[in-house]
């Protein structure tokens, strides 16, 4: 039978700008990876009303569309369990840096920070979607913002708790999956653990999940390691750790013990699991390497410098004051400036701080060994913590990248194990329901790639270039990309836990 493709049917659709009605298709010799961890089987899979109907030796029916995925590889859409895509989705519907590397749902609402109130926002997703799934989690900065306001430099009291906590409860009822926690951040960084505790318990009267950004990836890691396991075990619920890292140099080569902490506390009934991304440097804020906030100090400077992330590897993302900034090193700077690293790290700082603005880096700062353990590990699952425009790689390139580092060039994962992780896993770790498999019943989340080329071509210097060897991407039955190019098709839903009240 001629092979045809989805477009001429859903053409009107795409012009309206509006989410295409799913057509009925087949997809005809495919190597199917179901997200399961089994191993690819030889099938065509037939989908109807934007569901898996049949997976097996089909025969197409009379006018039935047929994908002929010539032996290529049809795995479930990719769960971005750690995503900042949220950003600029409104204007940006196509999501091209994600769907373009697989990704068919994106987790939002991360380190502590999520739209507010969130029934408000997912009604406003709802009523204009992108082409990809979006779920939340209900961020505690956001809560702890608005209730202590610019007083937040200390604990909250029972009462102010008490507040979030109601605020949180709103949240849950609307869909969140749960509460987030960015605790290197501002406001969160002033918490304690017993409000942590407090507002965890919240979220799992509702069934809801606990992720987080602990409160150090560096000098205190292990005492933030042993704190999201206290919340797990005296809240009960579920806890993952947010792109998981050893991010100083005096930690590198001690990934088995990070994961013997979460192995151990599992053993003990803490259902404790990570998320990690591909590349040996994280993005954020230059504040969060003064944990004390102490940024005229200089000895904690050269302490970050020298144990963080060298001047040579700290590249200024973003530098409110002077945007030309972007794209150089501290080092660079400094000999532009005449000064020393330290002097000039805290030089951008407070100028940044005086313009009411930010200084954002890119640091490199983890081991690629340790890296490697932890996508490894049997409870981690991938993640990108990527946006859509950004310097950092992650963004366009943080799936692609597992399966050409990790699976076809290292082979420390087999193909099946990496879709697993970056789709059965991830919907078990989000508790997310009908996604993450291919399997009669489940969405219609696709993607179709070709194992032996699917790259990577994303980097700090060309961060928006686009992934190689996705072939076609499909959300709720919908194609979304084809062949490099988004086809404007916005069938993305919002995904909300199930609330128990």
């Amino acid at each position: 039978m001629m092979t045809r493709t989805l477009i001429p049917l859903l053409l009107s659709a795409l012009l309206a700008g509006h989410a295409a009605a799913a057509a009925d298709f087949v997809v005809r010799d495919a190597s199917v990876v179901d997200g399961t961890g089994a191993p690819p089987r030889h099938a065509d899979v037939r989908v109807s009303a934007g569901r898996i109907a049949a997976i097996g030796k089909i025969e197409p029916k009379a006018g039935e569309i047929v994908v002929d995925a010539k032996g290529l590889t049809l795995a479930p859409g990719f769960i971005d369990t750690h995503s900042h895509h949220g950003d600029g989705l409104e204007q940006e519907r196509t999501a091209l840096a994600a769907v373009s590397q697989g990704i068919t749902t994106i987790v939002v609402g991360q380190d502590g920070g999520s739209e507010t109130p969130l029934a408000d926002y997912f009604r406003k997703m709802q009523a204009r979607p992108a082409a990809l799934n979006i779920a939340s989690y209900s961020g505690h900065n956001t809560l702890r913002r608005m209730v202590l306001g610019d007083d937040y430099k200390r604990h909250a009291t029972p009462a102010e708790i008490e507040k979030m906590g109601r605020l949180l409860a709103a949240d849950m009822r609307a869909g969140a999956l749960g509460l987030s926690t960015g605790l290197e951040y501002d406001p969160g960084i002033y918490s304690d653990t017993a409000e942590l505790v407090a507002l965890a318990r919240v979220a799992s009267k509702y069934g809801g999940r606990y992720i987080s950004h602990m409160r150090s990836e560096d000098r205190e890691v292990w005492a933030a390691l042993d704190e999201i396991v206290t919340i797990g075990r005296e809240a009960k619920i579920p806890v993952q750790v947010s792109h998981a890292k050893l991010a100083m140099t005096d930690w590198w080569g001690q990934a088995d013990r990070f994961l013997a902490v979460l192995d151990k506390a599992r053993a003990e009934g803490v259902e404790a699991t990570l998320d990690v991304y591909p590349y040996a440097y994280w993005h954020s804020t230059l504040t969060v390497m003064w944990p004390k906030r102490d940024f005229d100090n200089r000895a904690t400077a050269e302490f970050a410098l020298k144990h963080l992330a060298p001047p040579e590897g700290l590249l200024i993302a973003k530098f409110s004051p002077d945007p030309a900034l972007a794209g150089k090193t501290l080092a660079e700077i400094a000999r532009e400036r005449g000064t020393d690293a330290p002097t000039t790290a805290i030089a951008l700082i407070h100028e940044a701080q005086a313009a009411d603005g930010s200084v954002n880096v890119i640091a490199t700062s983890m081991d690629e060994r340790d890296i490697a353990k932890f996508i490894a590990w049997p409870n981690a699952n991938i993640s990108s913590d990527g946006m859509l425009h950004n310097m950092h790689p992650r963004g366009a390139g943080a799936f692609t990248r597992v399966l050409r580092v990790y699976v076809r060039e290292q082979k420390l994962l087999t193909l099946q194990e990496a879709v697993h992780k970056m789709s059965g896993l991830s919907a078990q770790h989000m508790g997310l329901r009908d996604r993450g498999e291919i399997r009669p019943g489940e969405l219609a989340d696709l993607v179709l790639f070709d194992p032996a080329t699917v790259a990577d071509r994303s980097t700090t210097k060309d961060p928006e270039a686009l992934s190689t060897g996705i072939a076609r991407v499909w959300v709720n039955g919908t194609l979304v990309y084809r062949d490099g190019k988004a086809t404007g098709a916005f069938p993305g839903r919002v995904l909300r836990r199930e609330p128990r009240h």
